[in-house]
């Protein structure tokens, strides 16, 4: 059996957890306060997702702040960030503007954060 340690970053609490796996699936979750930490535990140790926030450059250089509209599997952060850095949003933009319709073929989306314009 492997035994997971990690730090609950599902709500404020910033659990101390420990997953229990055999055969790489988890088993028992403990220390959790909430039932948000068993859920981010599992899916930490099987299948981890993060949200990404970044800046993409508009046609005119201006940063346009960005973020996935979702969580996307960690092993893709590098090649959303990728995409992030290959788009030039058009000015204005706004809140919720797709700037990357579909990052690293995640099927998420990255929006604008912040109305921009020249």
């Amino acid at each position: 059996m492997e035994t997971v340690k990690l730090i609950c970053i599902g709500c404020p609490m910033g659990c101390d957890l420990t997953v229990e796996l055999e055969g790489g699936v988890p088993v028992s979750v403990t220390g959790n306060t909430c039932p948000i930490g068993k859920k981010y535990a599992e899916e930490e140790v099987t299948a981890p997702k993060r949200t990404v926030t970044s800046t993409a450059l508009s046609e005119d250089g201006v940063p346009v702040p960005v973020k996935t509209a979702g969580t996307v599997p960690k092993k893709a952060i590098f090649d959303v960030v990728g995409d992030i850095k290959a788009a030039r949003p058009s000015l204005p933009v706004k809140i919720g503007d797709v700037i990357v319709p579909d990052a690293a073929n995640t099927g998420v989306p990255v929006v604008a954060t912040k109305d921009v314009s020249r």
